[in-house]
């Protein structure tokens, strides 16, 4: 590919990680559906390789891209910007729908639920146990990862190393204690409203956490092998909006759910 162009554009070359990402989609779950209904994880074990195969070979491009062949311009990030925003935007009407389902349910339980929120035999979690200290982890890592913002600001490389580090190790132990609990529950997500909407969107959250924690992986890595600087960074910049939305929604979802829900 040519690396002279009259604009200050990012026009994408050829890529096949669109369509094997699709395939690798398509394929776990229908691989899931194998897995709920005939117990065989093969469908499921092959999709999950191809995405994470996918993921790999697309995010390498990507920061080849933005790192050695300078493409992402000023104009190429302001959009890349946007897009961020945008979709964490669409990741708070995500999760929207779910505390709409929450308060509709609670705040005029039905006669089927014994007109009781919680329902009638449902143990809740106390509020000041493992939901405290998730909570505390995540404020955190929230600490931690401005940390290590500032630190890449000022090129500090040691600090924000240290920063990113310990906030992936807040985040993996977030998703230990949460799959913790889920394995203690006293409630299913088959045990009416409460159990559903409890672990939809707790359990939703905890799939942004591994999704975060991946993405500040890899800006660790990257950041090691010296792919940013104080004025080229948003690949880090947007792993740490994505990671400050994931606190923001958990204390939304420790205060509704575990606390006033309670």
């Amino acid at each position: 590919m040519s690396t002279h162009s009259n604009h200050p554009y990012h026009l994408v070359d050829y890529s096949p990680w669109p369509l094997t990402g699709a395939l690798g989609t398509m394929t776990t779950v229908a691989g899931l559906v194998s897995w709920f209904h005939h117990y065989n994880m093969i469908l499921l074990t092959v999709g999950t390789l191809i995405t994470l195969l996918t993921m790999f070979q697309w995010w390498r491009d990507i920061s080849r891209e933005g790192t050695f062949q300078g493409l992402h311009t000023f104009p190429v990030t302001i959009g890349l910007r946007w897009g961020m925003i945008l979709f964490i935007l669409s990741e708070v009407l995500f999760f929207v729908s779910f505390f709409w389902a929450f308060f509709h349910s609670s705040l005029s339980p039905s006669v089927e639920l014994g007109t009781n929120w919680p329902p009638a035999g449902i143990n809740a979690f106390n509020p000041f146990q493992i939901p405290l200290l998730n909570t505390a982890i995540l404020l955190a890592s929230g600490v931690t990862v401005t940390w290590a913002h500032h630190s890449l600001m000022e090129n500090n490389h040691s600090q924000a190393t240290q920063g990113l580090f310990f906030t992936i190790l807040l985040g993996v132990y977030f998703s230990i204690l949460q799959a913790y609990e889920y394995i203690e529950a006293p409630f299913t997500i088959a045990d009416a409203v409460y159990g559903s909407t409890f672990f939809v969107a707790t359990g939703f959250h905890g799939l942004h956490v591994l999704i975060g924690t991946t993405f500040l992986t890899v800006c660790l890595i990257r950041h090691l092998n010296f792919h940013f600087s104080k004025n080229h960074h948003f690949g880090f910049e947007a792993a740490a909006w994505y990671w400050h939305f994931v606190d923001i929604v958990w204390l939304f979802l420790y205060v509704s759910i575990y606390w006033w829900g309670n």
